[in-house]
């Protein structure tokens, strides 16, 4: 199923930029804009933004890396805690 008729990205586009890019890289963060790069193409108009981060997310390898995960939870119970200590 096409995407985005602007840059003609199907699905199928977008279900092999995931997977070749969790392949190249077990920690990456994948985007939409990393997906655009990977497939050498580019957002125009962002009609397609709902239905292309929906496709992302029906594909298993999406996920965040188990290691990264909770980072902003840590981050602000680190800050919280040296607030505490400041005053």
């Amino acid at each position: 199923m096409i995407i985005c008729h602007c840059q003609r990205i199907s699905d199928r586009d977008i279900h092999a930029a995931i997977n070749w890019m969790r392949a190249a890289d077990p920690a990456v963060v994948i985007t939409p804009g990393r997906i655009y790069r990977a497939l050498g193409k580019s957002a125009d108009c962002g009609g397609c933004v709902r239905l292309f981060v929906q496709s992302m997310r029906g594909n298993p390898n999406i996920a965040v890396p188990v290691e990264l995960r909770g980072l902003r939870v840590q981050a602000g119970t680190i800050a919280r805690k040296a607030g505490k200590g400041a005053t």
